[in-house]
């Protein structure tokens, strides 16, 4: 963000709590990102090590990649450039080869943003609490002095694909080779995963696997022509579901633009909540690290996902442990509590095989490797981790958020009711039948509130009773 006359640059439009994300030839250019790689080696203290630096399909990424690659070599760090990857490629690179890196990607934003997720060596994560912010402050120094300060020895820039090593290691985590045969349709909405899904789960690199992959949206294309890269968003699933419905399929996998995410659909169409791939997972890793001689693994979920998800890692001898919701806290806790799994109710899953860090195509392998090992389909394997009923998450736009969180807390006073303010507020009934949590955007007029219940009338009733008091 400059003025023409003063030549001021500042960087906290696009500098966000964990990332940097803006629109391209606005808030991000290649001479803020060339700061910005100055910048991180000196701020993370790289000088004479290895920086990792890739991104993903959008059409500033190589332009970008290469500007903050000279950046980060004028300050005397050596650059291997991964070229295309996903972000969860960039963990893999930057906990196998511990080193630093940054990846170029908007996640599931639209064509006409790009930004930037960094990482120290060893896949920890880099947030504003983190070096975020002493980055930025330094990137607006050297664009302001109009200069980047050459180091002593200037780094030097080289290719590294990751690829094939990526791949092999999540093979080596998961072995799907004695899953029964299984129809796959992959929606990676021309974003990352059309890279990542032949390598990983088909035979483009490595032996082929029994399934059958049925491409959607595969062409590497960041003006998202088909939909856009968000999973989240249930229209844009909607080719997928049909997809599975047409072809038959056993089930479909929708990745979202940098294919650190993950939403499952069952051969019926139907969603599979980020919850009960949460718990499916969960089983899975507590079983292996069990199996392996650990006592008590402990799984990590946020408040918003379902109670079922604790209930089980207790029923299989785990510890589950409850945190807020936000991938920074999630990874932090991971590493605290050396836990084995970590599940979000975004679809974001983290792995202690996996550095800690988020990867949506290792939770996509245990899912398949779940379902490939037993007889019956998705529908009914889903249903054993989906007890409840729940709202999903509902917007509602209100400027004074406080008050409507006031106003439910008095109309349920008199109820049995346990409220915590760890993330937002949950109002939890006592008897078990249902809870709810009201929790505040941090950047946008919202009140989100999320919904659990017993049975789908329980559940309507909460979620009308709460949104006739948030909205009035």
């Amino acid at each position: 963000m400059t003025s023409e006359q003063t030549k001021t640059f500042d960087l906290s439009a696009s500098f966000k709590a964990y990332d940097v994300r803006g629109i391209v030839g606005e808030s991000i250019t290649a001479e803020i990102v060339e700061a910005v790689g100055a910048a991180f080696v000196d701020v993370l203290e790289l000088e004479g090590q290895t920086v990792l630096v890739g991104g993903d399909m959008r059409p500033s990424s190589p332009e970008f990649a290469k500007a903050f690659a000279d950046g980060a070599a004028t300050r005397g760090a050596d650059v291997k450039l991964l070229d295309l990857i996903s972000t969860d490629e960039l963990y893999f690179a930057c906990g196998s080869l511990n080193a630093a890196g940054a990846t170029f990607t908007a996640s599931h934003n639209p064509a006409e943003y790009n930004g930037i997720k960094m990482s120290k060596p060893g896949a920890q994560p880099i947030s504003s609490e983190s070096g975020l912010k002493e980055i930025q402050a330094l990137a607006e120094k050297y664009l302001n002095e109009g200069s980047i300060p050459a180091a002593p020895v200037r780094g030097l820039i080289g290719v590294h694909d990751v690829l094939k090593d990526y791949s092999e290691y999540l093979r080596q985590l998961v072995d799907l080779s004695g899953s029964r045969p299984l129809k796959v349709v992959v929606d990676a909405g021309n974003g990352m995963a059309g890279l990542t899904t032949p390598a990983v789960l088909g035979d483009a690199l490595l032996p082929k696997l029994p399934f059958d992959i049925i491409p959607l949206y595969f062409e590497l294309d960041g003006s998202f022509p088909n939909h856009p890269a968000n999973p989240l968003e249930p229209e844009n699933l909607r080719d997928l579901q049909a997809a599975v419905i047409e072809h038959g399929a056993d089930i479909g996998l929708a990745f979202d633009g940098d294919a650190d995410r993950c939403f499952v659909i069952d051969e019926k169409g139907e969603p599979v909540s980020p919850s009960a791939i949460t718990g499916m997972v969960a089983r899975r890793e507590i079983a292996r690290a069990q199996a392996q001689g650990e006592a008590t693994p402990t799984v990590i979920h946020n408040l918003l996902t379902s109670r079922a998800v604790p209930e089980l890692v207790e029923h299989d001898g785990g510890r589950a442990v409850r945190t807020r919701v936000g991938h920074s806290f999630i990874k932090a806790v991971m590493a605290e509590e050396g836990a084995v799994f970590g599940g979000e109710h975004s679809a974001h899953f983290y792995f202690r095989d996996f550095w800690n860090a988020d990867t949506g195509m290792l939770a996509a392998m245990h899912v398949l490797a779940a379902l490939g090992e037993q007889d019956g389909p998705l529908s009914e394997l889903g249903r054993e981790y989906e007890p409840y009923v729940s709202s999903g998450e509902i917007n509602s736009e209100i400027e004074d958020k406080a008050g409507a969180v006031e106003r439910v807390r008095t109309d349920f006073a008199a109820e049995d009711i346990t409220v915590d303010t760890m993330d937002g507020s949950t109002f939890t009934a006592n008897d078990g039948s249902f809870w709810f949590n009201l929790r505040p955007s941090n950047t946008e007029p919202f009140l989100r509130l999320n919904v659990e219940a017993t049975d789908r009338a329980l559940m309507e009733s909460v979620r009308d009773r709460v949104l006739s008091n948030v909205r009035r």
